[in-house]
């Protein structure tokens, strides 16, 4: 009997001669592989550039919403049992401050009795509707109010007859300026106007309101040192379990007799506009990455049919169909890949230019390039998966042939 001889075995691709021999077609038709990329780049680069312009867009209205404060509630005397006003407590405010969520605190006090007047001729009937207040130093940062004119009260002033004036109390008592020489008469003192408030947007309650030092409020106004009403900031995400403790923080012995607001309506815009750009990026990218799977299949395919002979000369030669394949799946990830690396680099640079142009906070998110990579590739490979699968079926014979 004849000495049987061991049948070939086929050379094995290591992860170089892979790239190698994928990237043959790329760099033996440049203008179509470039083509072909920069088709795949422009939709990832749309995809890209559209998430972070909107996320871009969606910081921006973030910052602004949180600015008027999204995250502000108000805690106020409700009624009693018996149907009576409550009060609150006077160190309401001081127990507040232990929640661990709030971030601020202040309050306003207001002084029953002491009525405002713009000089002792007007006549006692004649109050405008203008409430006064014994505030914090700290009021305008926790409920955003800013100054039209002149300066919020400060250590020194709280403690002297000087006052701030609301929006709508300062057009009623005809202050439009102020000065060493303006001033108004509360509860029978002249005061010194030292400021005017714009209206303040999630308070408008304080827009009618005469604001003094709590220290010259007990002292020549006679406040009792209780607040009527407390403003919180506190964490967006703790918020509601911020408003659920806040009544009994308060006023322990009676939580019943506290009013807690609900939270901002700037809050249920925040994410209404937060769910709309979610949805409005899940479209676009699909979009777009749809039109990179359809480029990387149409330019695979037509690159099978283009380099029959090619293959095969190689499967003459001793390529497997596994190794057929792989050339393939490998050109079509490598096109994918550079694709798709130039359209995240491109969206980056589209996005940065437009939110500067804009003003806007420049967001691209780390998910997003991450992710229309990943995706990319995923596509690339799927898209690549049947040309590659049919240039492994075509025989040698047939191959050379055509």
């Amino acid at each position: 009997m004849g000495v049987r001889r061991p049948e070939p075995v086929p050379a094995r691709l290591r992860a170089r001669d892979v790239l190698r021999v994928g990237a043959v077609g790329l760099r033996t038709r440049p203008l179509r592989a470039f083509l072909s990329g920069l088709g795949i780049a422009i939709g990832i680069a749309a995809m890209v550039a559209v998430v972070g312009i909107s996320s871009s867009s969606g910081a921006e209205l973030d910052r602004r919403l949180s600015a008027l404060g999204t995250n502000l509630l108000t805690v106020s005397p409700g009624t009693s049992l018996l149907g009576e006003q409550a009060q609150l407590p006077a160190d309401a405010e001081a127990m507040i401050e232990r929640i661990g969520p709030v971030r601020q605190v202040s309050s306003v006090g207001e002084v029953s009795g002491a009525k405002v007047y713009r000089s002792e001729r007007i006549p006692e009937a004649q109050t405008g509707g203008i409430s006064t207040y014994a505030a914090r130093l700290d009021l305008p940062a926790t409920v955003g109010a800013t100054l039209r004119h002149g300066t919020w009260l400060n250590a020194a002033t709280e403690r002297y007859p000087a006052a701030v004036l609301g929006a709508d109390a300062a057009r009623r008592l005809g202050v439009g300026a102020v000065g060493p020489k303006t001033q108004v008469v509360v509860g029978g003192v002249r005061f010194t106007v030292v400021g005017v408030l714009d209206p303040v947007a999630l308070a408008a309650e304080l827009d009618s309101g005469v604001f003094v030092g709590r220290p010259v409020a007990e002292e020549r106004l006679g406040f009792d040192g209780r607040p009527t009403t407390l403003y919180t900031r506190s964490d967006e995400s703790r918020l509601e379990d911020v408003r659920a403790v806040l009544a009994a923080t308060a006023n322990p012995q009676a939580p019943n007799e506290v009013d807690v607001s609900r939270p901002s309506d700037a809050l249920a815009a925040k994410q209404a506009s937060s769910q709309a750009f979610a949805n409005l990026l899940l479209g676009v990218g699909a979009v777009a990455l749809l039109v990179g799977g359809v480029g990387v299949a149409n330019t695979m395919v037509i690159s099978v049919l283009e380099r029959r002979a090619e293959i095969g000369l190689r499967r003459a030669l001793g390529a497997t169909r596994g190794q057929v394949r792989t050339q393939f799946l490998a050109e079509s990830l490598l096109l994918s890949a550079l694709g798709g690396a130039g359209g995240v680099l491109l969206g980056a640079g589209v996005t940065t230019g437009y939110a500067l142009s804009s003003g806007w906070p420049s967001v691209v998110p780390a998910w997003a390039t991450a992710g229309g990579l990943a995706a990319t590739l995923l596509v690339g490979a799927v898209a690549g998966l049947y040309p590659a699968v049919r240039a492994s079926r075509l025989s040698p014979t047939e191959a050379l042939a055509a």
